[in-house]
């Protein structure tokens, strides 16, 4: 294959969303396979609806996901001139036309036709309109824009490298405008200029821009230029198969990010809304996998449904699958947030918290988790969960003696280690004619706060001799006998 170059141009007037982000990783993907190069281009022509903070949250958002950048990122404000410049080449080699009519009163037609559900497209009335007369209300100051001149016979072709041949008339066609009134291009003129501009080989972009793509063809060949290959992906639907939205959990790519889920797994995530390897029962992808395996005939026309819960459940397999060491940075980056981390973890005792990581991922579903469920490991402040406390805690009469004499038997323990916390503990429950399990659940209570934790003799080992024996102490003082 020829030197791929392909681009994400997103334009800036909301955050990097799920639908973006999914194209931004389909071309960054296509690129790496093939040792091309990833451009980033921001389309914000519209000057009402963009802003230098959506710029900044796009960047953000990329950034997060590791899809780096070889080129840019190119702003379209700053190319204004370029855009005007090919504009009037068009006009003078007879592809488009100024067109003096008022936007206003264009748009009142239209708007009626959709009320009258109608389709209405613009009559070419400047079209017609001879030379002497466009030279006329040039010279009077008239406002012009610059329309294409769509041929009023044939059809246009194109060759989707997902949705195959397609062909279109060109009488179902308006006469678009390249140019507005106020100097600003519009969408299909921008963004062929670009694509052609910076030799962009592969357009890798969403299926809604399927409709686009014969104007973009037309332009191509007025301009006398070699379009790129087309590969619309399908759209991403909610699991109501409606158009995707917040309340299907659709949030901006960087409300992830601060969920606590892992770069990598939203990545895996986003790769298989609308894409697959080949083999159906293959869903958790490293990104080195998914480089390797990502190819246009994998893209699925039918429509992706997005799965919340889908998202946590590859989350969590991703947590599971990575090293402690791997998770080191992230689970220290979100005890940081919450004021809980301490530089010992990553230096003389950085072994004691590599085995808590591996302790607390094996439940964990976001990192958020190691947060939640870590604290009473790294901190003596946490919550105690009222039903935790109720079922575990103050049931059983006996447990506060119990729990007592296991502090005190702890206290004396040498080695304090796996094997012989539970021949102590079950060694208690044997003396006192109780059942292991009451102790082990009040004893999980008493020093996480908590009814799930992993192992309970892991549990008290990672806490420690001296703030394990504290914490039953403390709580059994709140117990009554």
């Amino acid at each position: 294959m020829s030197h791929v170059r392909v681009r994400f141009a997103p334009s800036p007037t909301g955050y990097l969303h799920i639908g973006g982000a999914r194209t931004a990783l389909f071309n960054w993907l296509f690129a790496r396979k093939y040792g091309g190069t990833f451009i980033l281009r921001i389309e914000d022509t519209d000057v009402e609806r963009s802003s230098p903070e959506m710029i900044e949250g796009i960047i953000e958002g990329l950034r997060w996901l590791g899809l780096d950048w070889d080129e840019g990122p190119y702003l379209q404000s700053e190319r204004l001139a370029l855009y005007r410049a090919r504009a009037e080449e068009l006009v003078a080699s007879g592809w488009a036309y100024y067109c003096f009519c008022d936007p206003e009163e264009l748009a009142a037609k239209r708007q009626r036709a959709l009320a009258e559900k109608r389709t209405w497209k613009y009559e070419g009335t400047c079209r017609r309109l001879s030379a002497g007369e466009v030279a006329r209300r040039i010279a009077a100051g008239h406002p012009r824009a610059i329309r294409f001149k769509v041929p009023e016979e044939g059809v246009t072709r194109f060759t989707d490298r997902v949705y195959g041949e397609i062909e279109v008339r060109n009488e179902s066609i308006e006469d678009f405008v390249l140019l507005r009134s106020d100097g600003y291009p519009t969408y299909h003129l921008s963004v062929v200029v670009d694509d052609a501009d910076m030799r962009i080989s592969h357009i890798i972009r969403g299926a809604d821009h399927l409709s686009n793509t014969p104007k973009q063809v037309l332009l191509y060949r007025a301009f006398g230029w070699e379009p790129p290959v087309f590969a619309h992906a399908p759209l991403i639907l909610g699991p109501d198969r409606q158009r995707l939205s917040k309340r299907h959990g659709a949030m901006s790519v960087t409300a992830y990010r601060d969920m606590g889920f892992l770069p990598e797994a939203m990545r895996n995530f986003l790769a298989l809304l609308g894409w697959s390897p080949g083999d159906p029962s293959r869903e958790i992808l490293r990104t080195r996998e998914l480089i390797e395996l990502f190819s246009l005939e994998g893209i699925s026309r039918a429509n992706a449904i997005f799965n919340f819960e889908k998202a946590l459940w590859m989350n969590a397999e991703h947590l599971r699958a990575m090293s402690a060491a791997e998770l080191f940075p992230f689970v220290r980056a979100e005890l940081e947030k919450e004021g809980l981390w301490r530089e010992e973890y990553g230096q003389e005792r950085r072994e004691w918290f590599l085995w808590v990581v591996d302790l607390l991922k094996v439940r964990a579903r976001t990192l958020r988790d190691f947060v939640t469920s870590g604290r009473p490991y790294f901190s003596d402040d946490f919550p105690m969960d009222p039903e935790a406390v109720q079922k575990n805690l103050r049931t059983n009469s006996a447990v506060k003696g119990l729990l007592l004499e296991l502090a005190d038997r702890f206290e004396r323990l040498e080695p304090f280690d796996l094997q012989t916390t539970e021949r102590v503990l079950r060694g208690l429950a044997e003396e006192r004619g109780v059942k292991a399990g009451v102790i082990i659940n009040a004893a999980r209570t008493a020093l996480t706060g908590s009814a799930v934790t992993p192992g309970i003799f892991d549990v008290i080992v990672a806490i420690g001799r001296e703030r394990a024996v504290r914490r039953l102490r403390q709580v059994a003082a709140t117990l009554s006998e």
